[in-house]
């Protein structure tokens, strides 16, 4: 099984952005905590972040017939972008949305979500470990 997890914008800034609300671990932590639990559970994974939409959407799609699953934390574009949920619609895989903050219980704005029209789970507010949660959900549906 291959998963792409796949994080938007500013995620690259973890550990540095607003650490009250994300934590203090860098991004290369995340994705050495998602590698390590990808091992444990005997599946490849990728991790890819850009701060650019068309980027992150060229990634969705060239993950039609190669991933077998996407964890994706869209950042900003959770809540704007039509767009990334149309190219997740269009490659038809099983697709985790996560949010290391507990968006919910943020700003209004926050708790809109495109890609929560096509996700079939979310986890959000669980810090780093959502990716986790995200990675054994996928894992147990397959």
């Amino acid at each position: 099984m291959h998963i792409l997890v796949i994080n938007g914008p500013n995620l690259n800034m973890l550990g540095i952005r607003e650490p009250a609300i994300y934590g203090s671990g860098t991004y290369a932590s995340l994705c050495e905590m998602i590698q390590k639990k990808a091992d444990a559970l005997g599946i490849s994974v990728e991790c890819f972040q850009s701060n650019h939409e068309g980027a992150l959407i060229d990634k969705i799609q060239a993950a039609y017939g190669t991933a077998d699953g996407i964890v994706i934390n869209p950042g900003g574009y959770t809540h704007t972008s039509v767009a990334i949920l149309d190219a997740l619609k269009a490659v038809a895989l099983p697709t985790v949305e996560v949010h290391i903050s507990d968006v919910d219980n943020r700003e209004a704005f926050r708790q809109i979500s495109y890609v929560g029209l096509y996700a079939e789970q979310r986890f959000a507010g669980f810090g780093f470990e959502g990716y986790c949660m995200a990675l054994e959900y996928l894992v147990s549906r397959a």
